[in-house]
């Protein structure tokens, strides 16, 4: 015999079929991460969610007693002269206060002690940073649309793949090619600006072997939906072997000032590209917006600005340079006594040159 469901059932069954449905493709990765930045910061979310909770829940549990109490069949009080209780308005007034106060010293201390740009003190909540420690530098940098990841200690690069080692402090040095985006593993800890001409910093650890989604949430264009890459979290033996993998897969593969010109144009859904080598600086001149050598680098102008600038001869001091399908004005290097062909270095100061 076949039961037959009520009328009224199936559509309620279908809405709960589909709310599980939809819950079902929930990450919950930034309140369970993997590393121990992010695990601070889901505990910063979880703690100011539950102070909120105080004052919501019995706001709407007090909203529906009183629809109910005060419905039109009931039998309540009538006081059509009341007008002032000293308790309620301490109640109504004193535990908000009580609650924003106390989320405003949560959030001012874990706002300094997880500065992205303060270096780690911890491995995770039980073991300490050990004094010797040597963190690894990774240099990041959002193209359009990809990720390009220089290691300069190894001296390889990798275009949409990032790797570190379990438990070993990371520095990322942070920047943009063109428009700004945001570098976001989250997992590891929260969205950091990549912005052109400027440099974020970013102090983080994972804490757990594996492999993570890495994004850009800010969005920059036709590709940005391509826009993510993966990041592995390894032991210390197959990081070296990842290193190893990256040299030799690489190998002829030199990311110079010409190789990242040809890099930065526009393309989505790019593979994972290594490089073997990476020429010395190259970050450098990135931030400095002057990768190609006829540039001259962001902080050369504001030398020969905080000089006194150029004065008019400043205005013969500019060229016209290639970009994407067209050309665009660009500030020319300059020739000095030790610069003698203009080309750009990002890291010469040229302060007391004369303009």
């Amino acid at each position: 015999m076949t039961t037959k469901l009520p009328h009224r059932t199936t559509p309620r069954l279908a809405a709960l079929s589909l709310l599980a449905l939809m819950l079902g493709g929930c990450n919950m990765v930034v309140l369970h991460p993997s590393g121990d930045i992010a695990s601070q910061q889901a505990d910063l979310v979880r703690t100011a969610t539950y102070l909120m909770l105080l004052i919501i829940v019995p706001v709407i549990a007090l909203t529906l007693l009183f629809a109910w109490r005060y419905r039109a069949k009931a039998q309540a009080a009538y006081t059509p002269d009341w007008d002032h209780s000293t308790r309620l308005e301490l109640v109504i007034w004193g535990a908000p206060l009580l609650i924003i106060i106390a989320l405003g010293a949560v959030t001012w201390i874990s706002t300094h002690k997880l500065d992205p740009f303060r270096p780690l003190e911890r491995i995770d909540a039980q073991r300490p940073l050990p004094a010797d420690h040597k963190p690894l530098v990774v240099q990041v940098v959002a193209l359009d649309w990809k990720w390009l990841f220089i290691y300069p200690e190894q001296g390889v690069a990798t275009v949409n793949e990032l790797a570190a080692p379990v438990d070993r402090p990371i520095r990322f040095h942070i920047s943009s090619s063109t428009v700004m985006n945001t570098f976001y593993v989250p997992a590891l800890a929260g969205m950091i600006y990549a912005m052109p001409g400027m440099e974020s910093q970013l102090h983080a650890v994972i804490n757990q072997p594996g492999e993570y989604q890495g994004l850009s949430a800010n969005y920059s264009g036709d590709g940005f939906s391509y826009m993510r890459f993966k990041f592995h979290g390894l032991s210390d033996a197959d990081f070296n072997a990842w290193v190893e993998r990256n040299r030799s897969e690489g190998k002829g593969q030199v990311l110079n000032r010409e190789t990242y010109l040809k890099l930065e144009q526009p393309s989505e859904r790019e593979p994972v590209r290594r490089f073997g080598q990476v020429e010395a600086k190259l970050f450098d001149a990135v931030v400095g917006r002057c990768v190609d050598s006829a540039k001259m680098c962001m902080h050369q102008m504001m030398a020969i600005d905080a000089a006194g600038g150029g004065g008019k001869g400043g205005i013969a001091g500019v060229t016209q340079r290639s970009w994407r399908d067209g050309e665009r004005t660009a500030v020319a290097s300059l020739c000095t006594a030790t610069n003698l062909y203009g080309q750009a270095d990002p890291l010469r100061d040229i302060a007391t040159a004369q303009p």
